[in-house]
């Protein structure tokens, strides 16, 4: 079985200072982090997505400026694959599927921010693919969310995408256990 690391959107606009703060964007940075460090010591695949806003009134990730630029937590080192995107799915009008297959890969751990967008299209599109996918829970970020006047906590939100994902699109586990049988 060949895995690959899936880094998607951890890019500085989610961070504090960003024009799109997520809630836990330091600490899922950092656990990215560890996830990128152990993939990079045992020499395996990794492939950072990077979100460039092409949308008509976007606000944030917008085409050259920092807030667009990866964040340092997980920076691509020279050599590293980095695709970039401009939809929620890091598969579509991007050459993601056509270099995992290349490299033979069959099991994805994805990482990254927005829990409840980019996130949940991507994990869903890889299963639908036919890649089993370990999703690091602690290693994701997402907001509060409203909808017909609730508003649903952050931590609301990341736990209920989470739990939609964990079973039949990934298996939901925190970056030591991932790191522990890598």
């Amino acid at each position: 079985m060949v895995q690959a690391l899936l880094i998607i959107d951890i890019q500085n606009d989610y961070f504090p200072g960003g024009a799109m703060e997520l809630v836990g964007s330091p600490l899922a940075g950092v656990r990215a982090g560890k996830l990128l460090h152990e993939f990079r010591k045992k020499s395996l695949p990794i492939i950072h997505i990077q979100h460039i806003s092409a949308r008509q009134g976007a606000t944030f990730f917008l085409p050259n400026t920092a807030g667009a630029e990866i964040h340092e937590c997980v920076a691509p080192k020279a050599g590293e694959t980095v695709f970039q995107k401009n939809y929620p799915n890091s598969f579509r009008e991007t050459p993601l599927l056509e270099h995992l297959r290349k490299l033979e890969v069959t099991r994805l751990v994805i990482a990254g921010m927005m829990t409840q967008m980019c996130i949940d299209t991507t994990t869903r599109a890889a299963a639908d693919l036919g890649f089993k996918c370990l999703l690091a829970h602690d290693a994701c970020a997402t907001k509060a969310l409203s909808f017909g006047g609730s508003t649903v906590s952050a931590e609301n939100v990341q736990t209920a995408f989470l739990a939609a994902l964990n079973g039949l699109f990934a298996q939901v586990l925190p970056v030591d256990e991932i790191c522990a049988n890598l």
